[in-house]
């Protein structure tokens, strides 16, 4: 298959073959094509020594001991047995959906902004065509929001869509789920989505469970949006790089409520970092779920808003920069901090009860058997990981 049609399949194939956090498969990408990165990492086309020279380059390791694409062929033959892009495609319009490239008419140019993080393709389910950054807003929060930052939710996001915007958001309980249904509730139906989910597993997967019904509703009325193809399971470093996405689709994104280590801290620190426009809803200062947006307002990374009026204020181009992380040493530690990439991914495919083996793990965290072996005995030592019954397991905490 050649053309834009084969470029299609090429990019669907390797938006399963590359983890969202894999920086050589993109950057490869951009060098070479996505039809023949894809040759390359089922190593059908050798690359050239001006192809390795050229991304060691793009990605600062020129001089380094071990070449990149190496160790990138090593990650991503564990998963060359499951490519089927077909069937992905297949499965996609089954759900009504479409497969959105870079290549294709209705590609958002705000993706374009991340660069080299930018996904490699967006299955995207929904009627609607995802609207321009001007007229979208981020409104992220807590997983386990109070009364306080329910009632915020709902009046904020209401107003946003009686005022044209589309919502955008994560599909998560607490802030992200109230944002979508106060959309859905308020917007009268124009051309645009009142509300655009972002999700960290494949589109065909309603995650959370509990949240089912409402991301139909959004499947129908908005769009569902992921840059993994269907089948994929979230993780919660899958949740981290989705929220990279939520930033850049948004012209402002705002803090509902948060904690002082809240996931929504991190949507707000790349929409800082992309130039976007950041706001925080200030609470009570004995709210633990507040903290984190306090953190915000007194670091200068967000503007203080109350409501749908500054929201939309925000969304002109007013940017801020990601402010310093002073404190972080003093909040509570979590298992996974100091991990690099490979080992959290890792992490996050050993179950935590039934036991694994090297090989399954290789598949589901997309590394090579060799760095499977070596993460394994780190996180061994971290006490984190232990052997069970011929295979691995998490460690109970």
């Amino acid at each position: 298959m050649t053309g834009a049609a084969g470029t299609r399949v090429a990019r669907a194939a390797l938006s399963r073959l590359f983890e969202p956090s894999d920086a050589v498969g993109p950057t490869l990408v951009s060098l070479v094509g996505p039809d023949d990165a894809l040759r390359i990492a089922r190593r059908d086309l050798t690359a050239g020594s001006q192809v390795r020279r050229m991304l060691q380059e793009a990605l600062g390791t020129s001089g380094g001991r071990r070449d990149p694409l190496d160790d990138g062929l090593s990650r991503w033959a564990a998963r060359l047995g499951d490519l089927a892009p077909e069937r992905d495609l297949a499965t996609l319009e089954r759900l009504g959906g479409r497969l959105l490239t870079p290549e294709s008419a209705g590609w958002p140019e705000a993706l374009d902004d991340l660069q080299l993080a930018a996904p490699l393709c967006l299955w995207v389910r929904g009627r609607k065509d995802i609207p321009e950054r001007v007229r979208t807003a981020a409104l992220v929060g807590s997983r386990d929001s109070t009364a306080y930052g329910d009632s915020v939710t709902d009046e904020i996001a209401a107003g946003l869509a009686t005022r044209g915007f589309s919502v955008v958001s994560g599909g998560a309980y607490g802030i992200d789920a109230r944002a979508h249904r106060a959309a859905l509730a308020s917007s009268e139906d124009g051309e645009l989505p009142p509300t655009i989910a972002l999700l960290a597993c494949g589109v065909d997967r309603y995650y959370p469970a509990g949240n089912e019904d409402l991301l139909r509703r959004v499947a129908d009325s908005g769009l569902l949006i992921s840059e993994v193809p269907p089948g994929s399971s979230p993780t919660r470093w899958r949740f981290l790089q989705r929220n990279r996405l939520i930033a850049a689709l948004s012209a402002v994104t705002v803090v509902v409520e948060a904690r002082w280590r809240s996931g929504a801290l991190n949507t707000a620190h790349h929409a800082a970092g992309l130039g976007r426009a950041v706001g925080a809803v200030p609470g009570s200062v004995h709210s633990a779920n507040s903290a984190g947006c306090h953190r915000l307002l007194r670091d200068g990374s967000a503007v203080c808003v109350s409501d749908a009026a500054d929201v939309a204020e925000l969304a002109g181009p007013l940017g801020s920069e990601p402010g310093d992380r002073e404190r972080e040493a003093a909040s509570p530690a979590r298992e996974q901090d100091g991990l690099a990439v490979p080992d959290l991914l890792l992490l996050d495919g050993l179950p935590r009860r039934a036991a694994t083996t090297v090989d399954k793990l290789s598949s589901v965290a997309g590394l090579s058997t060799r760095d499977v072996i070596s993460g394994l005995a780190r996180l061994e030592l971290a006490g984190l990981a232990v052997r069970a019954a011929g295979g691995w397991r998490r460690r109970e905490g």
